[in-house]
């Protein structure tokens, strides 16, 4: 039991850290913590999965991570909201996971409304 208590201690210490870096960014954006520390099962190499959607994103996927500042570990996924409602549309497995399992750190858009659809 005790593995378990620390498990939920570090998954939970991840989240904390990703509100606080989320809280951070400038520019309006929905945050949604995804993968392995979403779900819970997370290990030792495990990175942070991030999907960040944004009105503000230009340009091609490094021109948008250029723009923000990811910590190590970090694995940040930036889409524009026009993006993740084609990708939602083709039910393409990341999105369907952000909205069945993602920890929203940060919903300035209100996209997660749509899991009530």
């Amino acid at each position: 039991m005790e593995i378990i208590k620390e498990r939920r201690r570090l998954r939970e210490k991840r989240i904390e850290e990703a509100e606080e870096w989320a809280s951070k960014i400038p520019f309006r954006v929905t945050a949604i913590l995804i993968g392995s520390y979403a779900r819970g099962d997370f290990n030792l190499w495990s990175d942070i999965d991030i999907l960040l959607i944004s009105e503000d994103f230009v340009g091609n996927l490094l021109d948008r991570l250029r723009n923000i500042d990811a910590p190590p570990g970090y694995q940040v996924i930036a889409l524009t909201p026009k993006e993740f409602k084609t990708l939602m549309e083709k039910r393409e497995t990341i999105i369907m996971e952000a909205i069945e399992y993602g920890v929203v750190l940060r919903d300035d858009l209100k996209i997660l409304s749509l899991r009530k659809k």
